[in-house]
């Protein structure tokens, strides 16, 4: 399967800049004056960026998970809850 160079450059992205881009897209989306074709690509990139955030959350999340320290200072793994 050949390599796709936009997914490429999201895949190099950070979570900051795909969050930037994504929402740059949702508002074109939501204006309704994006012409179909258009709105398809947007919708097709915003999925990617979309994933790609999530995959950056997930690495977060892991790493905060890693570094967890009990009352005694002692490394834990306790899961990691956001809400």
């Amino acid at each position: 399967m050949a390599s796709n160079p936009e997914e490429n450059t999201i895949a190099s992205m950070t979570f900051e800049a795909a969050l930037r881009e994504l929402e740059t897209i949702v508002h074109k989306l939501e204006s309704g004056e994006t012409p179909l074709a258009e709105a398809i690509d947007l919708y097709e990139r915003g999925n990617a960026l979309r994933a790609r955030c999530a995959e950056r959350l997930d690495a977060a999340q892991a790493r905060i998970e890693a570094i967890r320290l009990d009352a005694d200072g002692r490394a834990t793994t306790t899961p990691f809850n956001a809400g």
